[in-house]
């Protein structure tokens, strides 16, 4: 049985960025979280992080993009595949925002704190988008004897990128 859990959003994500320019490619995007004066307390510490996680609700997704447990891996459109060389995967097994849980998670460059406003670069949110949570990036958190599936293998192959 499934347990029901609510979330308190602790902040806001604003950018300049439309829709379409964040779903192209969020690596350069300008952001700014503003956390809310009542988790103000909750940014001690933070500066001189050069990287954090940035936990979020996907507020914009259509009804129809939740729950699905398989979707195709649509990101590597862009690589010049057509959608119908694209595979259904479990969405555990992707980054698609289309999850059981619309929450996302990214891990993005901190440029600047300025009180309860952090700017940030790479972030794929979309402006409005609600915060739910952030952690800092440390070293250990780094993986360098890691492995993909096959099937993500011959994916990056057809696309040319291996």
């Amino acid at each position: 049985m499934s347990e029901q859990i609510k979330f308190k959003s602790i902040g806001v994500v604003r950018t300049d960025a439309t829709p379409d320019e964040v779903r192209a490619s969020s690596h350069n995007i300008a952001s700014t979280i503003t956390v809310y004066d009542e988790f103000g307390d909750a940014l001690d510490g933070i500066d001189g992080h050069s990287h954090i996680y940035v936990l979020a609700h996907f507020n914009a997704l259509r009804a129809d993009q939740i729950g699905h447990l398989k979707v195709r891996p649509r990101r590597l459109l862009r690589r010049g595949l057509k959608l119908e060389e694209l595979p259904f995967l479990g969405v555990f097994a992707l980054d698609s925002p289309t999850r059981p849980n619309p929450i996302g998670l990214s891990l993005v460059k901190l440029v600047r704190r300025e009180g309860n406003i952090l700017h940030v670069t790479g972030l794929d949110y979309f402006d409005g988008t609600p915060i739910i949570d952030l952690k800092p990036y440390h070293p250990e958190h780094i993986v360098t004897d890691f492995s993909v599936p096959d099937w993500y293998t011959e994916l990056e192959r057809k696309a040319g990128h291996i």
